[in-house]
């Protein structure tokens, strides 16, 4: 399914994601440092939620407290857990 996570504290200011039960696919960022976030979407290309938040939680950029990669983390165990309250 695909979710939507608006992002809090960092220059993308959306994330697009598909979960499949807990297995990420084809992340977009809208903002941010382009170059960077195609890397990190390629990166976490199959990757399951836990184990893009083993990589990718709690990484701070310029002290802002989060990250692009943070607020993916952050995207990404949300959706899980509203697809799985469902």
């Amino acid at each position: 399914m695909r979710y939507s996570y608006k992002t809090n504290g960092t220059c993308s200011r959306q994330i697009d994601f598909d979960l499949e039960g807990n297995v990420v696919h084809n992340v977009t960022f809208h903002g941010g440092c382009n170059g960077n976030l195609q890397a990190i979407s390629k990166v976490v290309e199959g990757m399951t939620v836990e184990q893009l938040e083993g990589y990718f939680s709690g990484i701070d950029c310029g002290g802002r407290g989060t990250s692009c990669s943070d607020q993916l983390a952050r995207g990404v165990r949300a959706a899980f857990e509203k697809a799985n309250a469902d």
